[in-house]
């Protein structure tokens, strides 16, 4: 079973996890991969669906924080504008933003004979970090039938995590970088409520990483390099909430990358993306007005902290559960994991 930072007894706040600590303790919240791992490639993509049912009929309140934008991501604009997700979101490399647009636009297609005639079109939502130190991004390998692949794979429960999806070629702080989860839950109006994140993990300088307990590892044979990596950050909640108040959530996921070291460089792609499962859009609402339910504002503090905390250790997660990694023309990232291992106690 893959390790993850906890089984090392590091923890990252005082919030408790959910259950899996994972994205997925959300209810309806569902999760895939597809890795290609062979020769000089190592990417992928990874699907998160906010719910099983059709998104573009039942679109998700989502927002959109842009940390630092160095980055290539399809859809933001729209997700900013509106408030609200209508596709799965996937995440792949640089250069697969467009393959995974024309995926999610052919599945939407499918399952909505309506786009483009009766009604609108459809805004997918893409996110990416580039894997090209360790995976021959120029080769362009990830197709359609990927990112269905991923798509399909999608499910609750347990989670893979580290080298998997979009995280296999991912690199962070000088270690193997990759795909990482947490969750924390919290009791609000007498009924229980979590926060899941789930975080791409491909930024950071080698030796400027600051675990929880104050050790800052640094990996064999680093150096110096300016920061070009990427983080992006996808946060879910069960709690009712409006775009506005999304976009502070989605904004405090940049404090878990401070607590971990990071000041996010000028060619560093740092994105944040909250949505709720809670009070979804109709897209044929026949009425005027609509009801909507938000957080007391007095109350977000606490979805705050879980966002940040949370953050931290999706991060630290996906970097524990990657092997050390070689890749393109023999490029090598050590792992985090033969790090704490090689320091325990």
């Amino acid at each position: 079973m893959t390790q993850r930072l906890r089984d090392f007894g590091l923890t990252c706040g005082i919030m408790e996890p959910g259950p899996l600590n994972t994205i997925t303790d959300v209810p309806g919240v569902k999760l895939g991969h597809f890795t290609l791992d062979t020769g000089d490639l190592r990417t992928g993509f990874t699907a998160l669906l906010p719910h099983d049912g059709n998104l573009f009929r039942r679109k998700v309140r989502a927002a959109v924080d842009v940390i630092n934008g160095f980055g290539k991501s399809a859809g933001l604009m729209q997700l900013a504008e509106l408030g609200q997700i209508e596709t799965p979101l996937l995440l792949g490399n640089t250069l697969a933003v467009g393959t995974g647009f024309d995926a999610l636009v052919t599945r939407a297609l499918a399952d909505n004979p309506d786009i483009g005639r009766e009604t609108g079109t459809v805004n997918p939502v893409v996110l990416e970090c580039n894997d090209g130190y360790l995976s021959d991004i120029r080769a362009r390998a990830l197709t359609e039938a990927h990112a269905f692949a991923a798509l399909d794979a999608a499910a609750s429960g347990p989670v893979a995590e580290g080298a998997v999806g979009a995280g296999t070629g991912m690199s962070a702080f000088g270690f193997k970088g990759g795909i990482g989860t947490a969750s924390r839950r919290f009791v609000l109006d007498g009924a229980d409520h979590t926060l899941g994140l789930l975080a791409l993990a491909n930024f950071g300088n080698a030796g400027d990483l600051v675990l929880p307990d104050g050790r800052r590892p640094v990996p064999p044979e680093a150096k110096p390099q300016a920061e070009r990596g990427s983080v992006i950050l996808i946060i879910a909640t069960d709690v009712p909430l409006e775009s506005r108040q999304l976009q502070r959530i989605a904004r405090r996921g940049g404090a878990g990358l401070a607590r971990l070291g990071a000041f996010w460089g000028n060619g560093s792609g740092d994105i944040a993306v909250a949505f709720t499962t809670a009070d979804p859009i109709d897209h044929d609402q026949p009425t005027d007005l609509v009801p909507l339910r938000a957080l007391n504002e007095n109350r977000i503090d606490t979805l705050f902290r879980a966002a940040a905390e949370a953050t931290q250790e999706a991060v630290l997660n996906a970097m524990v559960a990657a092997p050390a990694t070689t890749g393109r023309d023999g490029h090598h990232r050590p792992s985090l994991r033969d790090w704490l291992r090689a320091n325990a106690g």
